[in-house]
């Protein structure tokens, strides 16, 4: 007898469309995603295929595992919600190796029968598979001497003396195509530009005298998105040597270039702003002050700052005395006052004899300082004389933190405080929740 053939069952297929937009700048000219699935959705109807969900992403697939609809699919088709995919192109799919090794998986599992593209099909076959792989190989080559070619591109600018970027502020970027990349003076801050540079240098303005001249007396507003210079701005400002006429590119890289673009300032300013600036910034940040940034200005709720004054009598001693006081950051002629920090932490302690200990969140900290002396006693002093938490007055206690305790355990303290506490023409009050 001759025996008879047997019959694979073809197993059918439901597709899952997939359309990606890519948001890389190279593929602006792409098919948008609604034009893809309209071209697929006619493709599918054509052929009778069966289209059981659309999944939209607008993710680039440069980088392995950075699209989250792509690993949903990946998932579904794992739980075999459907075993087909229809895209528009295999690089739709995948530009790097990671994603395209786990649809090739999935196909080798069997999870994935097919890909349909608008002019290719890929089933689990050898041929078609190393196809697959080849299309999305390329367009990763592609992606990848794209990459070169624009890093190559940049760094021959910058050997032209070419700014690459956005320009900073007091400059602005020529328009005309015929001369990219050019960087020009702007004739609107250019100027304010400089006189930045010299109120820091000639006048010792700090930057945040800078700030409030900006923010208060000119209106001074950024080119690129017309609002005013932060404080960190300004700094940023004062710390670029480009204005000077060089550059570093990419930043931190150690490749410096000289701009043929025309300097706004001088080297030489440039060096006493330097010097200038780092006296201000070591002068901040070498101080620890107890109450910085713990009480809130009670007339236009800026934040308290503190300065440091030294006095030499004639005995001569020296005597150092601290200023707490509004920053000004929201009404540069604030009231507000400055308060010595004896007075304040006198004040402290009055306010202590008033208030509800409730208000004070302190209780776990006097317990862990109760159990920590009680370690002393017993392991070095040798003693048994036991002292519990309600041995111990908890307004002395705070009275005693003001005083005599470390400018940290001061700050300890102070955060205990549920209430936010504000400083008013040298006055401090706890005011009020406003719940």
């Amino acid at each position: 007898m001759i025996g008879t053939a047997k019959v694979v069952p073809t197993v059918k297929v439901r597709y899952c469309l997939y359309a990606r937009k890519s948001t890389e700048q190279d593929e602006k000219q792409a098919l948008s995603i609604d034009s893809q699935v309209k071209e697929m959705l006619q493709i599918a109807e054509r052929d009778g295929l069966e289209v059981i969900d659309i999944r939209r992403e607008s993710h680039s697939a440069k980088d392995s595992g950075q699209r989250p609809v792509f690993k949903e699919i990946l998932e579904d088709l794992r739980r075999d919600r459907f075993n087909g995919i229809l895209a528009w192109a295999p690089d739709r799919l995948s530009r790097n190796a990671g994603d395209l090794g786990s649809v090739v998986d999935l196909m080798d599992e069997k999870h994935l029968v097919e890909i349909r593209t608008y002019g290719q099909q890929f089933r689990n076959s050898p041929n078609e598979k190393f196809l697959l792989m080849i299309l999305c190989s390329q367009a990763k080559l592609e992606n990848d001497n794209k990459s070169i070619n624009v890093k190559r591109g940049l760094k021959t600018r910058c050997e032209m003396g070419l700014w690459p970027c956005p320009a900073p502020t007091g400059y602005v970027k020529e328009k005309r195509m015929d001369r990219r990349c050019q960087t020009l003076i702007d004739p609107e801050r250019g100027a304010i530009v400089k006189k930045i540079f010299e109120k820091a240098a000639y006048e010792k303005w700090s930057g945040r005298k800078i700030y409030h001249w900006l923010k208060f007396d000119l209106n001074f507003r950024s080119a690129n998105s017309n609002k005013n210079l932060t404080l960190s701005n300004i700094y940023m400002m004062l710390e670029n040597p480009f204005y000077y006429g060089v550059f570093e590119y990419p930043r931190k890289s150690g490749n410096w270039y000289k701009g043929t673009y025309e300097p706004l300032i001088t080297k030489e300013l440039f060096d006493q702003v330097q010097g200038q600036m780092k006296s201000q910034i070591v002068r901040s940040e070498s101080k620890e002050f107890a109450f910085t940034k713990l009480m809130t200005c009670g007339m236009c709720e800026s934040g308290i700052c503190a300065d440091e004054k030294f006095k030499k009598p004639k005995n001569g001693n020296i005597h150092r005395y601290v200023y707490y006081g509004c920053t000004r950051s929201r009404d540069k002629n604030c009231k507000c006052g400055f308060i010595e920090e004896k007075e304040l932490i006198k004040q402290f302690e009055d306010m202590l004899d008033t208030i509800d200990l409730d208000e004070i969140g302190i209780k776990e900290k006097l317990k862990i300082e109760v159990e920590r002396f009680k370690k002393f006693q017993r392991v070095i002093l040798g003693s048994k004389e036991k002292i519990e938490i309600g041995d111990v007055d908890i307004r002395n206690y705070t009275k005693y933190l003001l005083r005599d305790g470390s400018d940290l355990e001061k700050r300890e303290l102070l955060g205990c405080f549920k209430s936010k506490i504000t400083l008013k023409q040298k006055t401090i009050s706890l005011a009020k929740n406003s719940s």
